[in-house]
């Protein structure tokens, strides 16, 4: 441990001045508990006391009558205590809420600020923090005033009540009640450290796993299934490890709570001779049991369970949840990233990736139906559809029509239920596993694009990694962009697709191409180029881009498509905007009952829905806000 860590003051010592403003501002709720709660303590000491005058004036000195009226009396004190608790848990809402309340609006306002100063940074265990340890702080809070009160006010009245029975009997209890109380202190620290440790395992576990839900393609992608299950099953050890750790100090507890809750009762037993000896009665030893057996025993039990768990659990919440102040006032929201644009096509070198083929892809669908579950509406009914080699199709359709599903049947992801779906004569699946590398025969750019940490380079090589060469040719000079002279045929293809999709600006900004990138500092709308150009230098005969532009300007798209256009093999565009229609062959209209297929012209006449789509694609008829520049609302 460092020495700052040692001089740093403990969570009590941090929290002790926001308690202390955070009681002093609820003074009136205070009273009113203490008010209900002089109540309880004197039902406490009258069903004592009154056990023992019922014993020693009444039943013992032969008057039934008295030994019933003082046993009436205890009785009625039980029913007093019962409407002071009643009014105890009204006060306490008046306690508890305000304290969550102020929880969440701090946890909330510290992960508002660090968004905002870190966009790109997704801290996970806001969530932990929000939705469990908030609550937590609460009920445990909660059950701490209750517990507190009650033994504080009940130990009042036990003990008076001792002390009006006979002093000598203050001389037999206090003595292991003190020692019981100071051993389950000495425990508090340890299990507050104990509880800290858990707490960090929750959030470290929390936080890895968020991670590795946003980075799972990452995790496949990289081989990396079985070292990241590892390191999550590390965790959980941990947290396992922390837990046992916490029940074993909880344990500790069972120790003090019979040194001052038992060993009180076998001492007075013991002692009973003695006490006899010096005046005791027989009601007052009998008054004292019950103040022992039924008021103290059971006050101590619940204050060991409740602050060995509850206490430290809410020293630590607290501490974790309050921290820092956050900053005076919000930071300026960062300006979002723009996309990149290009400039008007100019002369593209015309060098291509080598073991493509010329022609394209063949894909056939015969009578295909789809649906998501076995009781589910299909998505796809009885499609036939067939694009032939090098054929540009533009598909587009109502908003949740199937057209990514048809995207995902052509790429393989996903089988139909009834029907057949054919690239180049065979199913897709089938396809991919014969040739060894599925993405050798098709590439499907989806619209939330994958980039992966690593160098340009690598994530553009990365569906043909034995295409071309991982890093830049022998004799390329430091710092020369690379396509450039002295660069050799498979470099100068590399350069080609950058050129071809329009990446080029954006390579040249992060420092070309074996810059590193990081995934979490792109836009949408660069992560999509980065993908673009990588399904463009790949060797596979058939490209579905579904919606892969829709991040990109209409410029910079319109760009993206004419290289994927005039790239040898078959093209299949989920479209985004209705230019995309205007550069295709053939376009797919999906409604649902049926599937039209035609030019853009042709379907204009004989499409109605065609016609509505393209009204709303013009006019913004579809009812949402008209579309910032590369950042356009697709009806598709």
């Amino acid at each position: 441990m460092s020495p700052a860590a040692r001089t740093a003051p403990g969570p009590a010592r941090r929290l002790l001045p926001r308690a202390a403003r955070f009681l002093r501002s609820r003074r009136r709720v205070l009273v009113r508990l203490g008010g209900w709660s002089l109540l309880e303590s004197a039902q406490t000491f009258l069903v004592g006391y009154g056990v023992a005058q019922a014993l020693d004036r009444g039943f013992l000195a032969g008057d039934t009558g008295t030994g019933l009226a003082w046993l009436a009396v205890a009785a009625a004190a039980t029913v007093v205590g019962g409407l002071a608790v009643r009014g105890v848990f009204r006060g306490l809402a008046d306690l508890v809420e305000p304290l969550r309340d102020g929880l969440l609006r701090r946890v909330v306002t510290r992960a508002l600020h660090g968004a905002v100063a870190e966009p790109a940074r997704a801290d996970s265990s806001s969530v932990s923090r929000l939705t469990h340890q908030t609550e937590l702080a609460r009920d445990s809070f909660a059950g701490l005033v209750l517990v507190l009160r009650s033994f504080v006010f009940t130990a009042a009245g036990a003990l008076a009540g001792l002390a009006s029975l006979h002093p000598l009997l203050l001389l037999v209890v206090l003595p292991p009640l003190v020692l019981g109380l100071l051993l389950f202190t000495a425990t508090l620290v340890p299990m507050a450290a104990r509880q800290r440790d858990f707490l960090d395992a929750d959030e470290a576990l929390s936080t890895r796993y968020g991670a590795v839900a946003a980075g799972l393609r990452d995790v496949v992608a990289c081989g990396a299934e079985r070292r990241t299950a590892g390191e999550a099953d590390a965790l959980v050890a941990t947290e396992v490890g922390a837990a046992r750790s916490l029940a074993r100090w909880a344990a500790a507890r069972t120790v003090a709570l019979g040194v001052a809750g038992h060993l009180p009762i076998v001492l007075l037993l013991f002692a009973t001779p003695w006490l006899l000896e010096r005046g005791l009665t027989a009601g007052a030893l009998l008054g004292a049991l019950t103040y022992l057996t039924q008021s103290l025993l059971p006050a101590l039990r619940t204050l060991m369970s409740a602050l060995g768990a509850a206490g430290t659990r809410l020293l630590v919440i607290l501490d974790r949840l309050v921290g820092e102040d956050p900053p005076h006032g919000a930071p300026a929201a960062a300006e979002p990233a723009t996309e990149p644009s290009t400039a008007p096509p100019t002369a593209l070198p015309t060098a291509l990736p080598a073991a493509r083929s010329a022609a394209g892809s063949r894909v056939e669908l015969r009578s295909v139906t789809f649906a998501y579950g076995p009781g589910a509406q299909p998505v796809l009914r009885e499609v036939d559809l067939t694009v032939e080699p090098g054929e540009h199709l533009v598909v587009v359709g109502p908003s949740g029509i199937g057209k990514s599903t048809l995207a995902a049947l052509v790429a393989g992801l996903l089988v139909p239920d009834r029907g057949e779906v054919l690239v180049d004569g065979a199913p897709p699946r089938a396809a991919g596993r014969g040739a060894g590398e599925p993405a050798r025969q098709r590439v499907l750019i989806p619209q939330q694009a994958y980039v992966f940490t690593g160098t340009l380079r690598e994530n553009l090589l990365y569906l043909c990694p034995d295409d071309l060469p991982e890093g830049p040719p022998d004799g390329t000079p430091a710092g020369m962009p690379d396509g450039g002279p002295g660069a050799g045929p498979e470099e100068e293809r590399l350069a080609a697709s950058v050129a071809a999709v329009g990446l080029g600006p954006l390579a040249d900004g992060l420092g070309g191409l074996d810059a590193v990138v990081d995934p979490a500092a792109l836009s949408q709308g660069e992560r999509q180029l980065i993908a673009l150009g990588r399904a463009h230098l790949s060797p596979a005969p058939l490209v579905l881009l579904d919606e892969a532009t829709c991040h990109l300007d209409p410029e910079a798209e319109a760009r993206a498509e004419r290289a994927f256009a005039d790239r040898p093999g078959t093209l299949v565009v989920i479209a985004h905007r209705i230019s995309s229609a205007h550069r295709a062959d053939r376009v797919l209209v999906m409604d649902g009952a049926r599937a039209t297929a035609g030019s853009h012209r042709e379907l204009l006449g004989r499409s109605p829905l065609y016609r509505d789509l393209v009204g709303r694609w013009h006019t913004g008829r579809d009812g949402r806000p008209a579309a910032r520049p590369g950042r356009e609302g697709a009806p598709a």
